[in-house]
């Protein structure tokens, strides 16, 4: 469970010094990028994918990652996770961490739905989840409008959504060496190409690859 706890969340990427024109002093190191002014919030992706392309299953669950024998890996969760102000997902994502029985973040949560409410989560999580209707592009301002800049999203259909909006700057997928032939992708149709620059590749011992992708233009 542990396992699907961390590579149910996007995978870190690891950060690149932005080309602003502007001569900003910053610091630059593997997992972060602090910045002196202030910036529009910029989206970082981090996923499990199967090598068919799914990220969970028709009912969300997650049981393919818990076979893998990766316990002793490092895939980034944490330093991803200390790089990130808040985080972004959907009522489906939401749902599958509930069912994790212990609630794994410390950043502000805020699900996108037009179904759940607050009503909906256990009383002692109520005060740790915000809940909006907003679409992407508002939500991308109240972020900004609260200070945050670096935003974890999650979730197949919010992933895309925001990815087609021109807020998604790097992803990090652990591609998991398992078929599962059906199931939900993050991925789906778009007008135009997006077009995408490696910035690493690493393998492990389970047969789990992490690649990491910029997002060009973004």
């Amino acid at each position: 469970m542990l396992l699907a706890r961390h590579m149910f969340a996007s995978f870190h990427n690891v950060s690149y010094l932005m080309q602003s024109g502007r001569n900003f002093p910053v610091i630059y190191t593997m997992y972060n990028l602090y910045w002196k002014e202030d910036f529009m919030p910029t989206g970082h992706i981090m996923m499990a994918m199967s090598l068919d392309g799914f990220v969970a299953r028709r009912d969300h669950t997650l049981d393919w990652l818990n076979k893998q024998p990766s316990a002793n890996e490092d895939h980034g969760f944490s330093e991803f996770m200390d790089s990130m102000d808040a985080i972004v997902m959907g009522s489906g994502s939401l749902r599958t961490v509930l069912g994790f029985g212990e609630w794994p973040y410390v950043k502000p949560v805020i699900v996108l739905s037009r179904s759940m409410t607050k009503q909906d989560l256990p009383e002692h999580l109520q005060d740790k989840v915000k809940f909006s209707k907003a679409s992407p592009q508002e939500t991308w301002e109240k972020l900004d409008k609260s200070g945050y800049h670096r935003v974890y999203i999650d979730g197949g259909a919010i992933i895309w959504s925001f990815l087609k909006a021109g807020f998604i700057r790097d992803m990090k997928i652990t591609m998991v060496p398992i078929l599962l032939g059906d199931g939900i992708r993050i991925f789906g149709e778009t007008d135009d190409d997006v077009d995408l620059e490696l910035v690493s590749a690493a393998s492990f011992p389970s047969g789990m690859v992490d690649l990491v992708y910029t997002v060009k233009g973004a």
